[in-house]
């Protein structure tokens, strides 16, 4: 059974499967997790590794599949993926692979992806002809977001009263630290994740403290990317530009996507120290080549005509001092 016969089938079939594999919590599953349950169960019977994770492309033409649990960094648990499978596929770096992985043989250093099961949940074959983000064609947001949840609710019903949201807005929320803007962040995110389920979330944050980290993770079920502030300014980059990369292939697959970054501040700051020094400084000491690629990041919120669309968004530090 590949990943295409599974989506044909319906949510009673594939829970009669699941339940005749011995999958263990599969009622609580939605239809696309069950599908990896099972394509999980039928691997490992076959004696090999199920695994999934977001597809670095490498200079010298072979990629790397990086996992969300150590923030898409490099990490001894990557999977390789060999560049015949990159150009069989088009597959491009931001893409989340799953499929047959094997371990290493003798003189290797990583597991090596066999066989390519899907790409952003879609059948690999599927997307090979696929529109690059930036040939799409970006519209106005013509669907809202509605944050509105619990009658007390309060933050989000002024939201949605004065500030409405879009799908493929770019929204920013300016403040001075210790504001609260985190918990404005949590309660958007909850909000999305309880009106939209179609949505796919995002949480990225950006030279945060650990243990804000941690409260983010526990308070909102979504995928939580972080680099902490005790982290070279290349690993504040090397985040953004992953979460960026796969958040365009995901609106490249007809997804909606949503980013909630914070703070595009730090992340502004971390480009300011990575940039080579044009000698033209702005104000606040901030090179002038250092904006450029934020505002690339901020400036791919989109909606898009082909179908799907890419939110942003992002929390500005302000009377800071610097």
């Amino acid at each position: 059974m590949d990943i295409a016969e599974l989506k044909s089938k319906k949510i009673s079939e594939l829970t009669k499967i699941a339940k005749d594999m011995g999958i263990t919590g599969y009622t609580d599953l939605r239809k696309q997790e069950l599908i990896f349950k099972i394509l999980e169960a039928q691997t490992e019977k076959d004696g090999l590794t199920f695994s999934k994770g977001v597809l670095e492309v490498l200079p010298d033409g072979y990629g790397f599949l990086r996992s969300v649990d150590y923030n898409y960094l490099p990490s001894p648990d990557d999977i390789y993926v060999s560049p015949s499978q990159i150009k069989k596929f088009n597959l491009r770096t931001g893409d989340t692979v799953s499929g047959q992985v094997r371990p290493p043989k003798e003189g290797e250093r990583f597991f090596a992806l066999l066989r390519v099961e899907a790409v952003n949940d879609e059948n690999p074959d599927a997307i090979r002809d696929r529109v690059l983000f930036d040939n799409l064609t970006p519209l106005y947001p013509n669907n809202r977001l509605k944050l509105e949840t619990a009658p007390g609710e309060y933050s989000m019903r002024i939201m949605d009263l004065l500030s409405p949201l879009g799908k493929g807005q770019r929204g920013m929320i300016v403040s001075p630290p210790k504001a609260g803007k985190t918990i404005l962040l949590q309660k958007i995110a909850n909000s999305i994740l309880r009106n939209h389920p179609e949505v796919v979330l995002i949480v990225l944050l950006i030279d945060e403290r650990p243990e804000e980290v941690t409260d983010m993770e526990r308070s909102v079920n979504a995928e939580v990317i972080s680099s902490t502030f005790d982290e070279p300014p290349e690993r504040h980059v090397q985040v953004a530009d992953m979460v960026h990369e796969k958040s365009k292939r995901l609106v490249e697959a007809k997804k909606d996507v949503v980013i909630l970054l914070d703070s595009i501040t730090r992340l502004a700051r971390a480009h300011n120290t990575v940039v080579p020094h044009s000698g033209k400084i702005l104000s606040g000491s901030v090179d002038a080549n250092a904006l450029h690629r934020p505002k690339r990041f901020f400036g791919a919120a989109r909606n898009v005509e082909e179908g799907g669309s890419l939110t942003i968004i992002a929390t500005a530090l302000i009377e800071t001092g610097s």
